[in-house]
């Protein structure tokens, strides 16, 4: 049996997993086995093949029940097989590219190995150029960015740390890009303009006084791009990409409702104006590391957990200090150090807000998520 370890833990591509790899055929067999052995990942086989092959291997009854099984388990799937079978096995199991696994597909020559599914954010192309390159075959792609040589903007906002506030304003501008057409670019910061210099061209920069009037000759009618992690009047067929730099620090009371969490730090970022997208971390004290609103709140918002120990928030100084917090559990701040802390910055965008059981704070940064990386308390 192949190790637990290699379930989704592998090194993939995209550095997000390794797949599991089936065949179902003595001829499908051999190169199976290559590409197992080459991606670290595990192999699915019918018994009457896994009894063929010294490589570990894991038996399944039939492709359509593992791929049931094993869907979300595993950020990708190669298999062996006809592209048609394999369409018709995983049909039921789509729900969206936002969370769909890769899905690649070979022959059992390796000739030709087809991105079937989630090309661009599962890594599913990248995936098909991988497997191409160990059984010396070729990668067959379809998405139009790819054809067209332009840049798929899921896949720089994803390695660039930015979150995309509406996955419906998409299509529009990968189409667009795919026609050869040009969408002009707001982002005053810089966050995405170095990824997009190979293609300038394609991305006229807008300034702040184009950008936000009704129509402007850079910023004609269509599709356009924007990278804030301010809610402001957006064009109407802009795609919004947030980037992540916002820590939000999070003092409660003990047992609160994570409804009552959520509802509060919906209604800041709505006061404020800013997008939710752009939490990068949730930081909060070593006290509270185990609340479960708290462990919800950020998983929700997708972003890592900052946990700082009392000697540590006992050496920030906040624009709010509490007695009460002092005299409860020690420290004058919880939510303005924590939040200060996780973006290592002594400012604060959003001073201590209050609610009936919760505290919170903002802090920004100046360096997306992907720089960040999570922090736990050090020893």
């Amino acid at each position: 049996m192949a190790e637990s370890r290699s379930r989704g833990d592998g090194g993939s591509p995209d550095g997000r997993g390794a797949p599991a790899v089936y065949a179902l055929t003595d001829p499908g067999l051999k190169i199976a086995m290559k590409i197992a052995s080459a991606l670290k990942a595990d192999l699915f086989l019918p018994s009457r093949l896994s009894l063929k092959t010294p490589s570990p291997s894991l038996t399944m009854e039939s492709l359509g029940k593992a791929l049931r099984e094993n869907f979300k388990k595993y950020r990708g799937h190669v298999v062996v097989a006809a592209a048609g079978l394999v369409v018709r096995e995983i049909a039921p199991l789509l729900e969206s590219k936002r969370s769909d696994p890769a899905v690649v597909v070979l022959g059992q020559d390796g000739a030709f190995v087809v991105s079937l599914l989630s090309g661009h954010l599962g890594g599913g192309n990248d995936l098909a150029r991988r497997v191409a390159e160990i059984t010396g075959g070729r990668a067959v792609v379809s998405t139009a960015t790819d054809i067209a040589g332009v840049p798929a903007l899921e896949v720089l906002a994803r390695d660039r740390g930015l979150g995309i506030l509406d996955f419906k304003k998409l299509p529009a501008v990968s189409r667009t890009l795919a026609e050869g057409g040009r969408v002009p670019l707001y982002d005053p910061e810089g966050f995405l303009a170095e990824a997009l210099e190979p293609w300038e061209e394609l991305f006229p920069r807008l300034r702040d006084d184009e950008a936000f009037a009704e129509e402007t000759p850079r910023r004609p009618r269509g599709p356009s791009l924007y990278v804030d992690y301010r809610l402001r009047s957006f064009p109407k067929e802009a795609l919004v990409l947030a980037p992540k730099v916002l820590a939000l620090g999070v003092g409660c009371h003990r047992g609160i409702e994570f409804s009552a969490l959520w509802s509060f730090v919906g209604e800041v970022f709505s006061r404020e104006k800013l997008a939710l997208e752009a939490v990068a971390l949730v930081a909060t004290a070593e006290i509270r590391q185990e609340e479960p609103a708290i462990l919800e709140l950020a998983r929700e918002l997708g972003g890592a957990l900052a946990i700082f120990k009392k000697s540590e928030l006992a050496e920030i100084k906040p624009p709010n200090p509490s007695e009460t917090v002092l005299r409860r559990i020690g420290v004058p701040s919880v939510c303005e150090a924590a939040a200060m802390l996780a973006a290592r910055t002594d400012r604060l965008l959003v001073p201590k807000q209050k609610s009936a059981s919760a505290t919170l704070a903002l802090a920004k940064t100046n360096s997306t998520s992907s720089a960040w990386g999570p922090r736990a308390p050090r020893a």
